[in-house]
């Protein structure tokens, strides 16, 4: 029988202390009955001696000290798992919104997973298809990569995050294909916008969605990420699928640490945050990846907004350190008109080189992104010129460039967010793009990849 507890003692904000408990621990979740019946939710912050410090996972209104008792239920926070949880849609606490029933559950998982062991670890070297040309073409996804999208406020991460959901595919097997997605702090209109376009498409059927809203308690919001992992590993090491987990935004995630932080009176660190931002993010990203003897896999796109557009922001600065690279959108690019607006000159996927080339996308596929790099800088270059000394100042070469420049943005890297591009298009269309500059410029280009696959040589359908 579960000891309730009447000595409630103070309530400050989110948190609540409660004296004379026995036996309590770190981050075990308790029960608030108040007088009235109803019952709240709570999880263990601190426990000095006799003395818990909780935090309430609903607003502490209508909480009287003196008439209301808590319990203690003796384990953490638990996630109940089964296969019926792929096409359901899920609060950030674990609950189904979807007006479907409740998950008839295999077992039931604490959320706070540990960490992969690095020596347990396979080394990512499988393309994942996304269907986004700057992506795959130039920043590729491998499978088991984590690679987050640094975006901005008012950029369209969302109908990115939304495209790469519906469009992912490992290509060349027939392994099953899951995503879950967790919206960490979001509006209403943009659960909305995903949970609709999810269903329109038909993409609800493979997907898991966890949404936590903005007007959501901040615990949850903590809580939320490690839902969404929890359950992309049940089905990834125990139900042998490749699961892509998209989190967005890290950075409201951050904010809801910050927030419960100052209440624990913590002291703070860079911008506020608490000192231990950094592995707490590790502990959550680097959940993802392989495990040897394992079919299944985690790949994550964890996306974050830029506070001020600062790439040296806390958030972003600390991802960067613990993830294998980043995408990054342009404010330029998207009022120009380019979408997806992915600037990919500062993007990097470090592990790219191990998943392209022959058997994985194409033989051609190093050669032919090193130059389109190259060219693309080079075009950028002689635009920055242009407008600096004028159009005439400017060689044959180097308009040939600016005008491959333009071209790269409006038909590479703009395409909509409908359009799903196998890597055969992608590099289809960066050859047609090469082809705007003289073959003597493709120096980064084997001569024999330019003779197979150069529009100039390529030998019509006919023959």
């Amino acid at each position: 029988m579960l000891k309730e507890y009447k000595s409630l003692a103070e309530v400050a904000g989110p948190l609540m202390l409660v004296h004379n408990v026995e036996g309590v621990t770190y981050n075990e979740i308790g029960e608030i009955t108040l007088a009235n019946g109803e019952i709240r939710r709570c999880k263990v912050l601190e426990v000095n001696g006799a003395h818990a410090l909780v935090q309430l996972f609903e607003n502490a209104v209508g909480i009287n000290l003196s008439s209301s008792k808590v319990r203690f239920l003796g384990r953490g926070l638990e996630l109940p798992v089964s296969s019926d949880l792929l096409g359901r849609v899920f609060n950030g606490l674990g609950k189904p919104i979807d007006g479907g029933p409740e998950i008839l559950a295999d077992k039931r998982i604490d959320i706070n997973g540990l960490p992969m062991n690095p020596a347990a670890r396979n080394y990512p070297d499988e393309f994942i298809q996304t269907g986004v040309s700057a992506i795959d073409g130039l920043n590729t996804l491998v499978r088991g990569q984590k690679l987050p999208i640094f975006s901005a406020s008012g950029l369209p991460h969302a109908q990115l995050a939304a495209q790469i959901a519906r469009q992912a595919k490992v290509r060349g097997t027939d392994s099953k294909f899951a995503v879950v997605f967790a919206a960490i702090g979001i509006t209403f209109e943009e659960a909305d916008f995903f949970i609709s376009d999810f269903r329109q498409t038909g993409a609800i059927d493979r997907t898991v969605l966890f949404m936590n809203l903005a007007n959501d308690p901040a615990v949850e919001r903590i809580a939320t990420p490690r839902m969404a992992l929890t359950a992309a590993e049940y089905l990834a090491f125990e139900k042998d699928m490749h699961v892509l987990v998209i989190m967005t935004d890290i950075t409201n995630y951050a904010e809801a640490l910050r927030e419960v932080s100052a209440a624990r009176k913590e002291v703070p660190g860079r911008r506020g945050y608490p000192g231990y931002l950094y592995t707490d993010l590790a502990s959550m990203y680097e959940r993802a990846g392989r495990i040897r003897g394992k079919e299944g896999s985690i790949t994550m796109i964890p996306i974050l907004t830029m506070p001020e557009d600062d790439k040296t922001h806390p958030i972003p600065d600390l991802t960067g350190y613990i993830t294998e690279g980043q995408i990054i959108l342009n404010r330029d690019l998207y009022k120009k008109g380019i979408t997806p607006p992915i600037d990919v000159l500062p993007s990097l996927s470090r592990l790219k080189d191990k998943g392209i080339g022959r058997g994985k996308t194409r033989e051609d596929h190093a050669n032919t992104m090193n130059q389109l790099f190259a060219a693309y800088a080079r075009g950028k270059e002689a635009k920055e010129l242009a407008t600096i000394l004028g159009e005439a100042a400017l060689s044959e070469t180097d308009r040939l460039y600016a005008k491959f420049a333009d071209a790269f943005e409006r038909r590479y890297v703009s395409q909509g967010y409908q359009t799903d591009r196998s890597i055969e298009d992608t590099l289809k269309l960066g050859w047609e793009l090469l082809a705007i500059l003289p073959e003597s410029e493709l120096k980064r280009i084997r001569t024999e990849f330019i003779e197979k696959y150069h529009p100039a040589h390529a030998k019509p359908a006919a023959e």
